[in-house]
């Protein structure tokens, strides 16, 4: 994990900043120079992280990429390049969700230091995503935190009874939840067999047959797939 984009309109710099990241063990995928460019091609390089100039040979500014970048490929880090560290920077820093910014002209200790801290907590921020992540199968993941059913990526329209039943069968992989506890949990009083197995039917034919086992006598669980699809 430590795939970089650079992007910056002065060649020198850009090729001094690329230099100093290869010998000190970073990967440098792309230099960019424009907005229209990096915003177009970042996407695709799906980098760790992106170090961003302020202002680009184009009419579209770093902070405007940035900006783009926050909507579309949320995980990517982002460092800003500049020579100023005004309040407008900062506020720049703040609206693109970055973790920061890098002061011309440039420093290679604090440099290499401010990436290997960046690298860490994207690092983590993965791994806390990934636990809030159960894998029904393949193409269906169930996203605890966000409370969302995504099928391909896409999101699926449940049902708020629906995405309860997900929510306590999820946070019990691979375990028996039973008709109570599901009942408690879904509709706040125990309900009778029939309308949580109507229920369960419901997700079934929306979700697949197989999405939610139901143990004879005992409950519902959901075998999730984390070890296989993640």
């Amino acid at each position: 994990m430590n795939r970089i984009v650079i992007v910056e309109d002065e060649l020198i710099a850009a090729e001094y900043l690329k230099e100093l990241l290869v010998a000190n063990g970073f990967e440098v995928l792309e230099i960019i120079d424009t907005g229209k460019k990096a915003a177009a091609l970042i996407p695709t390089l799906n980098p760790d992280i992106v170090l961003m100039d302020i202002m680009l040979k184009d009419n579209m500014s770093g902070s405007e990429v940035a900006l783009r970048l926050k909507a579309s490929v949320p995980h990517i880090a982002i460092l800003f390049l500049t020579a100023y560290a005004d309040d407008e920077m900062v506020e720049y820093a703040i609206d693109a969700n970055s973790y920061g910014y890098l002061m011309k002209p440039y420093n290679e200790k604090e440099i290499v230091n401010t990436l290997k801290v960046v690298l860490a907590r994207v690092k983590q921020n993965e791994e806390s995503k990934n636990e809030d992540l159960v894998y029904l199968c393949e193409e269906l993941v169930f996203n605890l935190k966000e409370q969302k059913l995504l099928k391909n990526l896409e999101e699926v329209k449940l049902s708020k009874k629906a995405l309860l039943v997900l929510d306590i069968l999820c946070k019990n992989k691979n375990s028996v939840v039973s008709s109570e506890q599901l009942s408690m949990h879904v509709w706040g009083v125990k309900k009778n067999s029939v309308t949580i197995r109507t229920q369960i039917h419901r997700m079934r034919t929306q979700l697949g047959n197989e999405t939610i086992k139901n143990i004879s006598g005992v409950g519902y669980m959901i075998r999730s797939g984390d070890e296989g699809f993640n």
